[in-house]
């Protein structure tokens, strides 16, 4: 069955979880992690979203964010994308990361 499409209205709570395909290693080092939050704090004023908890492990993701002005969908495909290619070209590999 699938999953209920998601109420994103302003100021709407999501609790997100991002895995890796096949629960692979999304973040393998300490810079990896810098990056995808650095990448989440520039989102964050643009899109005018609040985040309340985040935790970044391994393999996954979990962030408690409150939505803006603009949905949710855009800050995670702008947030998934970026860090995706950038940790595609930094590990020489190819395809999907989430």
């Amino acid at each position: 069955m699938a999953r209920k499409a998601r109420i994103d209205a302003p100021g709407a709570l999501h609790h997100i979880i991002v895995r890796g395909i096949e629960r692979k290693k999304i973040f393998r080092s300490d810079y990896d992690r810098k990056n995808f939050l650095s990448r989440l704090n520039n989102l964050i004023p643009e899109t005018q979203t609040e985040c309340f908890a985040w935790v970044l492990i391994p393999n996954h993701v979990h962030l408690l964010l409150k939505t803006g002005l603009i949905p949710v969908s855009v800050l995670m495909s702008r947030l998934l994308t970026g860090y995706a290619v950038w940790f595609n070209k930094k590990y020489r590999r190819h395809g999907q990361l989430f």
